[in-house]
């Protein structure tokens, strides 16, 4: 996990937060990010030429030696070394913007991508200058760990959206919430697609879960799409350090308005759209073939999203998304008349209930939709046909600080079984009081389409320690009268030190 990976990462970030001085976060995200992603692709291709240098045919300048292993072409003066040795110069902000401008040039995949602010005035070039020393200081390609840039920047994602809050958070989903939706979709092969795609998180998760699984990566098409352009940049870099040829759109791009994989069915959706969203132009797509279930309310975009991701599920496709809790149980509008017309339509594989403080830009707990076009036929999976498995996990995680609370690996093992034995033919399921029930189509009826978990787990029993009742109800009142006693003596302790004073109450 993130958090609990504390090495050098925590090391650089310590040391590059000290450098912010009065720049935002917001903004500082970018500085650091951009430089961070040149030193990678510039140390990437150092790594390749001093080995075509070492061979001695005199191939280190022959570009196609670099293309042919994906790695991109760093010209001279965009090297990191040349970098490196003008840091004090008082103009190595455009020295930087130069390199950034000559990369994008010879690397159309990257092309509109990079920031390109390093010249601006209000950018100190002195704390520029220091923090191009400290980045030097690690080697950010190494052939003995693929992703060790992949973890600075993993990090400092989550560090960036802790510092920003709710604005910052918009970009990035926890990476324990991310790993249980990967962990239970199970993407090995097919196109994956994320329609609010942020910086990135759930195609990177897929990376790592498939090669967890000794699968192949290029088994996986990663389509994705971002409103937000600053957020498209970071997700475009972060598939590219990583080698991860996406399909994100041309440009950035409002989901709903302007669909950039029209025609797309994928095997698996994983997403965490923003949340609630009143102001999403539902009154302009009134006619919308998307809506199949339903017009969405204008007011909010819940049901708008999950119709939008039914619509682009293949025939046996699965989709794992991150709401809010209102998405369960709400009325307003005609969501009850969609969410019972997506039930009565056996799109509703699971729903599991998180606890609180897991994200950045809220407090609030969320809950996770698992759809599946398929729950009957499936020749891998028993026949789910009108059930739906509820898992309450509301008390689990761990606080990592005062804020923000963190799934840990044996919740999400915990989770991820529990759906996976259920699904599975003599999978050894079981419902848990209080944890997991298998509910069918006629109980969601009685309870009226909600589907919020803890109407059906119930409440898990209390651990029997050997106490009687009378027992603990004695101890309780003794230590109760105690307490009105104590209370009792500052109540006449106080009355006597105002009246000491003239004041009597």
């Amino acid at each position: 996990m993130v958090t609990a990976n504390i090495g050098f990462e925590e090391t650089l970030w310590k040391a590059a937060d000290k450098l912010r001085g009065s720049m935002d976060s917001g903004e500082y995200k970018h500085v650091v990010l951009g430089l961070l992603f040149l030193k990678y692709i510039s140390d990437k291709f150092e790594t390749k030429y001093n080995e075509l240098l070492e061979e001695g045919d005199g191939f280190e300048e022959d570009r196609d030696e670099y293309e042919a292993e994906n790695i991109f072409w760093v010209p001279k003066e965009a090297r990191w070394d040349f970098i490196k040795d003008h840091a004090k110069d008082t103009k190595i902000g455009q020295f930087i913007d130069d390199a950034m401008i000559e990369i994008e040039k010879e690397n159309p995949s990257l092309r509109g991508v990079l920031d390109k602010r390093y010249a601006r005035p209000e950018l100190d070039k002195r704390r520029l200058g220091e923090l191009i020393d400290l980045i030097s200081t690690i080697k950010l390609h190494d052939k003995s760990e693929k992703d060790l840039l992949g973890r600075v920047y993993e990090y400092f994602l989550g560090k960036f959206a802790s510092a920003e809050g709710k604005g910052g958070g918009e970009f990035y989903t926890p990476t324990s919430v991310v790993k249980t939706l990967v962990e239970m979709v199970e993407p090995y092969k097919g196109r994956i697609y994320d329609p609010a795609c942020g910086s990135g998180g759930m195609f990177v998760q897929s990376e790592k879960f498939v090669e967890e699984h000794q699968g192949k990566i290029s088994d996986l098409s990663i389509y994705g799409q971002e409103l937000n352009s600053t957020t498209w940049k970071l997700c475009k870099m972060n598939l590219a350090i990583r080698g991860l040829d996406g399909n994100i759109g041309d440009h950035h791009a409002d989901t709903f308005h302007d669909d950039q994989h029209k025609t797309l069915k994928a095997d698996y959706i994983l997403a965490n759209p923003p949340f609630n969203i009143s102001d999403w132009g539902g009154d302009q797509l009134t006619d919308d073939v998307r809506w199949k279930y339903g017009i969405p309310p204008a007011g909010n975009a819940n049901y708008a999203w999950l119709q939008h991701m039914v619509y682009h599920l293949a025939p046996n496709g699965v989709a794992g998304i991150v709401l809010a809790n209102g998405s369960l149980s709400s009325n307003t509008s005609n969501e009850g008349e969609i969410r019972k017309n997506m039930l009565e339509a056996d799109l509703v594989d699971a729903i599991v209930a998180l606890p609180d403080k897991l994200f950045y830009s809220t407090g609030i707990p969320v809950c996770l939709w698992i759809l599946n076009r398929n729950k009957k036929d499936n020749p891998n999976y028993r026949s789910r046909e009108n059930e739906v498995l509820f898992i309450d996990v509301r008390n689990a995680g761990t606080m990592i600080d005062r804020k923000h609370r963190e799934l840990k690996d044996e919740d999400i093992a915990k989770i991820a079984d529990t759906y996976h034995k259920w699904k599975t033919t003599n999978g050894g399921y079981e419902d848990v009081k209080g944890f997991c029930k298998a509910a069918s189509l006629e109980d969601i009826r009685e309870h009226e389409y909600v589907l919020t978990p803890g109407r059906y787990v119930g409440i898990g029993d209390i651990e029997d320690d050997g106490i009687s009742f009378d027992e603990k109800m004695e101890a309780l009142t003794g230590e109760l009268s105690e307490l009105f006693a104590k209370s009792k003596r500052l109540e006449d302790e106080i009355r006597k030190n105002l009246g000491g004073i003239g004041y009597d109450i």
